[in-house]
């Protein structure tokens, strides 16, 4: 699996995806620090990444594009350290397989995991 970290997240969560096997990058990295959200969904979805963020503004964008990708993992539920983040995301990456990743908005919180498949049409209101 491929991810685009976005600019919410830690640029230390690249070191997790690596230790699972999976390529990361991190918005930072490649110059999109001030890219409008709209932007990095459509890089990410042209290049099949997966993005992370904590930013709760995609799953509405995807939800009005009707969009089947990217997929998304979404920290939710209050400000995390570096540490939270790393470890929460080692428990989504050996829990769920990358295929459900790719094809979903995954909403992690530190009680739980939970999977929307897309698209979202139909499940707003």
């Amino acid at each position: 699996m491929k991810a685009l970290l976005d600019m919410p997240v830690s640029r230390s969560l690249l070191r997790v995806l690596e230790a699972h096997g999976h390529e990361g990058v991190h918005a930072y990295n490649i110059g999109l620090e001030r890219a409008a959200d709209w932007e990095l969904l459509e890089l990410a979805r042209h290049q099949n990444r997966v993005i992370v963020t904590a930013d709760l503004d995609f799953p509405r964008l995807l939800a009005l594009a009707a969009a089947e990708g990217p997929g998304l993992i979404l920290f939710r539920g209050g400000s995390y350290s570096d540490s939270e983040m790393r470890d929460l995301l080692g428990r989504v990456l050996a829990e769920v397989p990358p295929e459900e990743l790719e094809r979903s908005i995954c909403v992690v919180d530190r009680e739980r995991v939970r999977l929307t498949r897309l698209p979202l049409q139909g499940k707003q209101g």
